[in-house]
């Protein structure tokens, strides 16, 4: 079995620079750091004109398709009959994406079958995170 889901979905750029009406970013999940999520978009999309990547809480994308969530960098809300609002803040400016929700959804499925909600926890291993903390001291 994957330890590992990848998903590509569109995302539709609200307000962003340069302008682009939809691109495709990946949804990243590994079950080996199972409280977050990635959200990575292609060069073409950001100021930068490098790739970049957000990582977040999977349980800020669930809860924020019902009802806004976030106050920090990254913040989600319904938006609509079928649309989430991910809103990413940076130093050099905020992209505001709209996303299917039932894009969102699958890939959230995705991830309870892979690590189901609640049981995160029984994926670490504190032992080994802590001695490898010590040894690095």
């Amino acid at each position: 079995m994957s330890t590992v889901i990848e998903q590509t979905v569109e995302a539709r750029l609200v307000a962003a620079a340069p302008r682009m009406p939809s691109i495709p970013a990946t949804l990243h999940y590994d079950r080996d750091d199972p409280f977050a999520v990635r959200m990575t978009f292609p060069a073409p999309a950001t100021l930068e004109g490098v790739e970049v990547c957000w990582t977040f809480a999977r349980d800020l994308l669930a809860a924020g398709m019902q009802e806004p969530e976030g106050d920090g960098d990254v913040r989600v809300r319904p938006y609509g009959y079928d649309r989430t609002v991910l809103e990413f803040h940076a130093p050099e400016g905020t992209a505001v994406v709209h996303v299917r929700s039932g894009e969102l959804r699958r890939f959230l499925e995705a991830t309870g079958e892979l690590v189901p909600t609640g049981l995160e926890h029984l994926r670490l291993d504190l032992d080994h995170d802590l001695a490898e903390l010590m040894r690095d001291v």
